[in-house]
């Protein structure tokens, strides 16, 4: 009876954990929309599951700063200053920039080596038609997170990989979240993307940081010119000078 009962209870908590990472996966890949109502009674239909997990779920994003919480409200997307929104660029910036110096200095394994090779050629393939469809956009969201994430894990360090994962608690700074989606600036990024790849290979730390850091820095001036109220836009840059 008591090995039932632990049973049920593991089988619990592993629902509940899964329940909590697809909705966190959904909050930082920008699937709601800031400041957007997250109904408990929609998400439970959504994710097949009971309120229970769907509360303590979103309970414990609050909790880590990616949603609001009204009191007979409920929770809301959190709605981000732009000046958190730039600060998440530049310290990204610094933190991509340092990943990839470490993936040139340790070299890469086969397996990070082939799984960067295969995001170029995707992207190759999604940009050789010379044109981008919106359907595109979930497509290349995909390819550029797994960019960014392969040289992550290629660095071998769990403190900046837990670090960057911080910077995506503001999540229009995510990979996953891709503004100015035109054929020429997705181009642009791409070949970003090839340079970087060819510095750590060529296992040239330096150049694959400062190619990485002007990468990143050239997304938030991407995300800068996305703004909608020209007045930010003025602020944003004169910050970002």
């Amino acid at each position: 009876m008591n090995q039932r009962l632990a049973n049920t209870s593991l089988a619990q908590s592993t629902r509940s954990d899964s329940i909590f990472e697809k909705l966190r996966d959904a909050v930082l890949n920008g699937q709601f929309a800031p400041g957007e109502r997250l109904q408990e009674v929609r998400l439970t239909e959504q994710l097949g599951a009971s309120r229970t997990p769907v509360r303590a779920a979103l309970q414990k994003l609050a909790s880590d700063g990616l949603l609001d919480y009204v009191p007979n409200h409920g929770y809301r997307m959190r709605e981000f200053s732009v000046a958190e929104i730039v600060y998440a660029f530049e310290v990204r910036a610094v933190l991509e920039g340092l990943a990839a110096r470490l993936a040139a200095e340790r070299g890469l394994s086969a397996e990070h080596q082939t799984a960067l090779e295969q995001s170029l050629c995707d992207g190759d393939r999604l940009l050789a038609a010379g044109v981008l469809v919106q359907q595109d956009r979930v497509l290349y969201s995909a390819i550029n997170a797994a960019f960014h994430e392969t040289i992550h894990a290629a660095a071998g360090s769990r403190m900046l990989r837990d670090m960057v994962r911080l910077c995506r608690q503001v999540p229009i700074s995510s990979p996953r979240i891709i503004v100015e989606f035109e054929h020429r600036d997705v181009r642009r990024r791409h070949d970003d993307h090839q340079r970087v790849f060819e510095a750590i290979v060529g296992r040239e730390p330096w150049r694959a940081e400062m190619l990485m850091r002007d990468h990143v820095i050239y997304l938030k001036s991407a995300m800068i010119r996305s703004l909608p109220l020209r007045g930010l836009t003025r602020t944003l840059e004169a910050s970002a000078g």
